[in-house]
């Protein structure tokens, strides 16, 4: 099964742009015979988290009608899709929520980032479940950005039989979770992190792109670089557990 980080720009506060992106983006990803993609968090809208509290309208829903055209293309072309967006909780707040589309253009799962970060706190709903789904036999674990400076959620991923792990995220220049934090998850844990990024100017600076794969073992397998937009893709190779 091959497996792509996408990263591109996001337009702030485009949704139908954004979306548009991310539906070409899944069918190049499927013509290289990708079978998921994982796009950056909050690719729908772009990192802004004024421009997310300050407009409830561009909180979506779980199955809200402006994904339709990634539905689509994944519907098209067989390709599942992680799509990291403000989707709408129970409390009432949007929660950063990874949207997983299977190839058929249904949803497979939800997942809310657990661990919030600096005005996060102050504008989103934490999610409290785990994030889980199963693809062709093989399973998998959802987290989003700062979710990953937490170990404890790559080791319950372990434990729970999963053997890749899937981290939209947002990391400007410099960050050095590059380097101490997503490979360090695959070598301690002997799972496969794939980690997609944005490009460009975001609220905690301009990001760099550089969406990556990392084996089991800690070894980069894959990288978008800086391309824009770019895809990392990856072929694991997985083994009975």
């Amino acid at each position: 099964m091959k497996i792509a980080a996408a990263q591109f720009s996001s337009v702030p506060g485009d949704v139908g742009a954004n979306v548009e992106t991310m539906r070409d983006l899944v069918r190049t990803a499927s013509e290289q015979g990708v079978r998921l993609v994982v796009f950056a968090e909050l690719a729908v809208t772009g990192y802004g988290m004024e421009l997310i509290a300050g407009d409830p309208g561009l909180w979506l829903t779980e199955d809200d009608p402006r994904l339709g055209p990634v539905r689509e293309a994944c519907r098209e072309t067989g390709t599942a899709a992680v799509v990291n967006a403000a989707v709408l909780t129970a409390d009432g707040r949007p929660g950063i929520s990874s949207l997983v589309i299977g190839p058929d253009g249904e949803r497979l799962a939800r997942y809310d980032k657990r661990n919030l970060h600096g005005v996060e706190l102050d504008i989103c709903a934490a999610g409290t479940e785990d994030g889980r789904f199963t693809l062709d036999g093989v399973r998998f674990a959802l987290a989003v950005c700062y979710d990953n400076r937490f170990p404890e959620l790559a080791e319950r991923a372990r434990k729970d039989g999963c053997q890749v792990y899937l981290a939209s995220s947002v990391l400007e220049e410099g960050n050095d979770s590059f380097e101490s934090v997503y490979p360090v998850r695959a070598r301690e844990n002997g799972l496969y992190v794939v980690m997609a990024n944005q490009v460009g100017p975001s609220d905690i600076g301009v990001c760099p792109g550089d969406s990556g794969i990392w084996g089991p073992d800690g070894t980069s397998l894959a990288t978008a670089a800086q391309s824009d937009p770019g895809l990392a893709v990856a072929e694991p190779v997985f083994v009975s557990r």
